[in-house]
């Protein structure tokens, strides 16, 4: 490749940095959770930027645990020379001035990210402390700034053989509601840069935790689309590139046995959430080349049915990424392409070659052409049972489900419908309900799954049938969300497995098929009581095992007496004391021996041994609890105990899982609280023994009820503790990251046993409530 010079009259000028700290939501979309990261995004853009040049082939992106990110790569260097205008080095030009960079100058880069220039300067605007070194003319050159002001210049600091960029950056908690990165966020994010750009290699390390990752596909595009798909393939990955008035484009497709469509698009490695031109040209040529392909191979008996676009694409899973030489974004955010030239290039290229693979592999193309026909035949089908519905629905109010307690009120805005488990529970919701506001809808049994059929299929189902006519609302085509006669839609179901199952079965209903819902904010989950504490005339109800326990300090504590501390201290004390209980509890379903465990992260400095003097304290700890050790493993990596106990044979592992382990760290953390505590009070005695002493004094001449199911409650009960808006939690269902949970429903939901085995077989351990 011909190496253009890359210098300081590359970098071209349009000022005023200072708006980015008055305004960052216009910079960078919000100060939360997404502009947080998206500081990191925009300095990684600039290292891709700088390998799609073909100038780089390695990043690496650490987080620190001062709270830092650092990003390196290994490019050309951010020019240093002199800049022609500002009369000063180019590099800090990049840093302090909006709207500079090499991306305005199409020598320098033909196609980036970056697009607007506000990238890095808005970076460095919005960070605490910024450090920039750079790797150029066999020197490092290095600056610090802070809030975006330079507090040094721009100096050698030695010399190097390297060339590249390193910036770290400690974000502004001024700016920032939150400023700890989240590191699956950011995984995502390297993962879909890495499958875009194969030549590339990322580097993640989270010094936070000692997590370290490599993100680097051969595969690319084809890679990319096997690991979206969570079902049989019913296609090979059909992939093409090509390049048409300077737009390079990729696009790699295949069809599976799902009914869900996923098309990802991306313009110069950003993600286009809400699609334009590029994906919709890629549409369009994809249904052509198939409806060509029916046209010409069908049979008349199936050409009966009419395809649409929709038919075509059931099944689909496709990656569309084009690079565009000064793309037209509509917004700042840049989630859709607007450059109207890109749609007829991309059309074509994908009717092109896909015409040509439908010639040479007749029968995947029958494949396909027959997955559109049976999509067609079930849309045709779901039509007629969605008439039916719409029937029923217009002949009168007589016609709403039979099983339906409608409540009085007409006004959607105070309605609500409750979707009770069972006739029983519905029976009791009934009696005790608001029946001016609150509808109940019992459902019997479980419905059907509908992750497993298309929605003709699912319209024969009574339980769903009824559910529809309910809303009000319609389905498929004739969802109209203004028609929905509850804004709050309660699934309460019991607390224990088939409660669960069912709050699931319904999940996945809504998401598949009534996702306006979820979207408009009406669906909630209900959450009844676990327990019911009656002592005396006294009778309270607590969500769950953690208020109980909570319940029991709070009334316990009066029956003991600890010098030197108030009341509400110890309360607060042996709250954290709980916490830590709970802690080695789950610790001890992954690891045995958990007095071992817990001595071991209550003298934490043990582990800076040296590996023999670990081993000599481990077995003296074993040694007092008056257990035998029958077998031994020990080398530098692990020690590996047998030991007999009590309860009979276990064997222990002493190594970096455990240590590296989320509950072993969260275990420490707890206890390093209790630390914080002068705890004389406890005049030596343990802390979790004295906590059960506590619990066990509030429970005596109480009567304490684990409630199995919502029909263990009488009317009155459901009443107070679920239905009524002043008592009852209710948690809304949102949809935070739209793929991620199309990807739970098919794990869990879907017909592909083998991936959930595997993911049971993982975290079975760690389930923290099973009613067997």
């Amino acid at each position: 490749m011909e190496n253009k010079q890359y210098s300081g009259s590359s970098i071209k000028v349009l000022k005023g940095l200072e708006a980015v700290r008055k305004r960052p939501g216009m910079y960078i979309g919000d100060t939360n959770i997404n502009g947080l990261h998206h500081l990191i995004y925009e300095v990684v853009d600039n290292s891709i930027d700088e390998a799609m040049a073909g100038y780089c082939d390695t990043i690496h992106i650490t987080l620190t645990k001062k709270g830092s990110a650092i990003i390196k790569d290994n490019g050309r260097g951010i020019p240093v020379d002199i800049h022609p205008t500002e009369k000063i080095p180019a590099a800090t030009v990049v840093l302090t001035v909006l709207h500079a960079g090499g991306k305005f100058d199409q020598e320098t880069y033909k196609v980036s990210g970056g697009l607007h220039g506000v990238g890095v300067s808005v970076v460095n605007a919005l960070s605490k402390n910024l450090q920039m070194t750079i790797y150029k003319n066999g020197n490092t050159y290095q600056q610090n700034f802070q809030q975006g002001i330079p507090q040094d210049e721009l100096q050698i600091i030695g010399q190097s053989k390297e060339s590249g960029t390193i910036i770290e950056f400690i974000p502004d908690n001024e700016i920032f509601e939150v400023i700890d990165f989240q590191r699956d966020i950011l995984t995502k994010r390297f993962k879909e840069l890495a499958y875009l750009n194969k030549q590339i290699t990322i580097y993640f390390i989270d010094e936070r935790d000692g997590f370290k990752e490599v993100y680097h596909f051969d595969g690319g595009l084809n890679q990319f689309v096997a690991d979206l798909n969570k079902k049989n393939l019913i296609s090979s990955i059909i992939s093409f590139e090509g390049l048409e008035n300077d737009v390079e484009m990729q696009i790699a497709l295949a069809y599976n046995d799902g009914f869900e469509e996923r098309v990802l698009s991306f313009v110069n490695n950003i993600k286009t959430n809400d699609g334009g031109t590029h994906e919709a040209g890629f549409r369009t040529g994809l249904t052509r080349a198939i409806t060509n392909y029916i046209e010409a191979n069908a049979n008349a008996r199936e050409k009966d049915f009419k395809i649409t676009g929709d038919d075509i694409r059931e099944g689909l899973i496709a990656i569309v990424s084009v690079k565009v030489i000064d793309p037209q974004f509509e917004g700042q955010t840049k989630g859709k392409l607007g450059s109207s030239f890109v749609r007829p290039i991309v059309q074509k290229l994908t009717f092109e070659k896909l015409v040509k693979f439908f010639e040479e592999n007749p029968n995947e193309a029958r494949a396909i052409m027959e997955k559109a026909l049976l999509a067609a035949r079930g849309r045709e089908a779901a039509k007629k049972a969605r008439e039916l519905t719409r029937k029923k629905e217009n002949f009168s109010v007589g016609t709403l489900p039979g099983k339906l307690a409608d409540c009085q009120s007409k006004d959607p805005s105070i309605s609500e419908i409750y979707l009770v488990e069972g006739d029983s529970a519905g029976g009791s919701a009934k009696q005790g309900r608001d029946r001016v506001s609150q509808a109940i809808l019992p459902l019997k049994g479980k419905i059907l799954n509908v992750e497993k059929s298309r929605l003709d299929k699912i319209l024969k189902s009574e339980e769903i049938k009824n559910l529809i006519i309910a809303l009000g609302c319609g389905i498929g085509e004739d969802f109209d969300i203004t028609k929905i006669r509850y804004n709050k839609i309660i699934i309460m179901t019991d607390a224990d497995v088939d409660g669960s199952h069912i709050q699931t079965l319904l999940m996945t209903f809504f998401f598949r098929y009534l996702k306006g819902i979820i979207e408009a904010g009406y669906l909630y989950l209900a959450q009844p009581p676990l327990y019911r504490f009656k002592k005396g005339k006294k009778e309270i109800y607590l969500k769950d095992e953690k208020a109980l326990s909570e319940y029991l300090i709070e009334n316990g504590i009066e029956n003991f007496e600890f010098r030197g501390i108030g009341t509400k201290d110890l309360i607060d004390f042996f709250k954290i004391v709980a916490h830590y209980r709970l802690t080695l509890n789950h610790l001890q379903k992954r690891f045995p021996l958990i007095e071992v465990i817990r001595y071991l992260v209550e003298n934490k400095e043990l582990l800076q041994l040296e590996h023999q003097a670990l081993y000599q304290a481990i077995l003296q700890k074993i040694q007092t609890l008056n257990y035998n050790i029958l077998n031994q493993i020990f080398d530098e990596e692990k020690i590996h105990l047998y030991v007999q106990t009590d309860v009979g044979l276990v064997d222990i592992k002493i190594d970096k899982e455990l240590f590296s382990h989320p509950l072993f760290e969260e275990a420490y953390l707890v206890f390093n609280k209790l630390k914080e505590w002068d705890l004389g009070f406890l005049e030596g005695k343990d802390p979790i023994n004295l906590l059960n002493s506590i619990e066990e004094s509030s429970k005596k001449g109480a009567y304490i009820q684990r409630y199995k199911g919502l029909g263990e409650m009488n009317p009155e009960q459901l009443w107070e503790t679920t239905m009524t808006p002043e008592n009852r939690r209710l948690i809304r269902v949102e949809i935070n990251d739209e793929i991620q949970a199309s990807d739970i429903f098919s794990l869990f939901m879907g017909d592909e046993v083998e991936p959930r085995r595997e993911y049971i077989q993982t975290h079975a351990k760690d389930v923290k409530h099973l009613d067997v």
